[in-house]
C-alpha cells in the first residue's frame, strides 16, 4: 500500500544524525558564573539553600577563579556581602568595598576574564531595599545618585561591565551619564531591564543577606503577570544606552525572553536564578530528577527562547557535562 506522509524520524535515527541537525547549541562562552564574596579570611562556606555555591573570602577566591578559567568560562558576576550595613549602603560605593576589592583581585589573577559588577544597594543597606528610604518608601532619584557612585567605583576597580539590578526609573540613563563623565565611556551596561518581583529569589537573599526588613519590592520590580510592561522597560533602557538586556527570572519567563529577543537587537541575557537552581538540586538530592539532564535541558531552553548569554549557578557543572558529551 502506497501512502504519502512526512518522514520526520529520518533525521532522528542516530546520535550522529541528531547532532548534525541540532538547532541550538550550548557552549562554555554562553555562561556567566556568579560569585559571592565576603569579608574576612579563611572562608569558603557552602550556602545552605544553594548546594554547591559558596561564600568566599578573598584569600579563598583565587582557586575558584582558576577553575572557572580552566573550564573556558568567559565571564563572572560579582556579588558582595559586607560586614557593615547602613541606611544608605555606604559599602556599595566605597573604594575598599568588598566588591571593589574582589574585582581588583580577579583582574590581577585572570586579566582576560570578563568581570561584571552587580550594581545595587540591597546587599549594603540595613533595610534591605535597593535604594534610599524616605517616608517608608524607596525614593527613586536620590537612589540614582548613590547607584551612579557605585557604578563609577566599580569601574575604577576594573569592572569590565556594569550590571545595574535595582529597577529604579532612569537607572541606565543616570549610570551611563556618570560613567561617561568619569572617563568610562567604553564600559558597557548590562541592564537588568526586565526584572520581576519573583518568589524564585529566596535562596539568593539568603546568600546575599539582602532580604527586605519591611514590605517588599513590588513598587519597583515588575508584576509577574505583565508582558507588555516588559517591552516598555526594555525600550526605556535601550533608549537610555544599555548594551545588554537581561530578563530575570528565566524559567517562568521564557515567553518574555523571546519577546525581548524579537523586539530588540541587543544581546539578551537570561538569569537562571537561585530558586530555579535550588529546585533542581533538591529534586536531584531526593532522586526525583536527573540533575544533569534536567539542568542542560533547561539551559538549552533558555538559549532556544532567544538568550545569547545565561547567568547561571550551573555554569561550571554545565561545562563539565558538555565536555563529557
Amino acid at each position: 500500500m502506497s501512502m504519502s506522509f512526512d518522514r520526520h524520524r529520518r533525521l532522528r535515527n542516530s546520535a550522529g544524525m541528531r547532532n548534525l541537525v541540532r538547532e541550538t547549541q550550548l557552549q562554555a562562552s554562553d555562561f556567566i558564573y556568579p560569585l559571592f564574596i565576603v569579608e574576612g579570611e579563611g572562608k569558603k562556606q557552602e550556602i545552605p539553600s544553594m548546594p554547591g555555591v559558596y561564600h568566599y573570602s578573598l584569600d579563598q577566591l583565587q582557586e575558584e577563579i582558576e577553575e572557572v578559567v580552566s573550564l573556558g568560562i568567559q565571564s563572572v558576576i560579582v556579588f558582595g556581602v559586607p560586614d557593615h550595613k547602613d541606611e544608605i549602603g555606604t559599602q556599595a560605593y566605597h573604594e575598599c568595598g568588598i566588591v571593589q576589592q574582589g574585582i581588583r583581585k580577579i583582574k590581577e589573577w585572570a586579566p582576560g576574564l570578563v568581570v561584571i559588577a552587580d550594581t545595587c544597594l540591597c546587599q549594603y543597606t540595613d533595610h534591605g531595599h535597593c535604594g534610599v528610604i524616605k517616608d517608608g518608601v524607596v525614593d527613586n532619584d536620590p537612589s540614582l545618585e548613590l547607584l551612579v557612585k557605585t557604578a563609577i567605583s566599580q569601574a575604577q576597580a576594573g569592572a569590565d561591565i556594569i550590571a545595574p539590578s535595582n529597577m529604579m526609573d532612569g537607572f541606565v540613563a543616570a549610570i551611563r551619564a556618570g560613567l561617561d563623565e568619569s572617563g568610562f565611556a567604553h564600559i558597557p551596561i548590562m541592564s537588568y531591564a526586565v526584572k520581576y518581583a519573583s518568589s524564585f529569589y529566596g535562596p539568593f537573599r539568603d546568600a546575599a543577606h539582602s532580604t527586605p526588613q519591611f514590605g517588599d519590592r513590588k513598587t519597583y520590580q515588575m508584576d509577574p503577570a505583565n508582558m507588555r510592561e516588559a517591552l516598555r522597560e526594555a525600550a526605556s533602557d535601550v533608549n537610555e544606552g544599555a548594551d545588554f538586556l537581561m530578563v530575570k527570572p528565566a524559567m517562568a519567563y521564557m515567553d518574555i525572553i523571546r519577546l525581548v529577543r524579537d523586539q530588540f537587537d541587543l544581546p539578551v541575557v537570561a538569569y537562571n536564578v537561585s530558586g530555579e537552581y535550588s529546585m533542581i538540586k533538591a529534586a536531584a538530592a531526593n532522586g526525583w530528577l536527573d540533575e544533569k539532564s534536567v539542568a542542560l535541558e533547561l539551559l538549552v531552553g533558555f538559549k532556544r527562547a532567544g538568550a545569547d548569554l545565561i547567568l547561571t549557578y550551573f555554569a561550571k557543572d554545565a561545562v563539565r557535562w558538555l565536555n563529557e558529551k
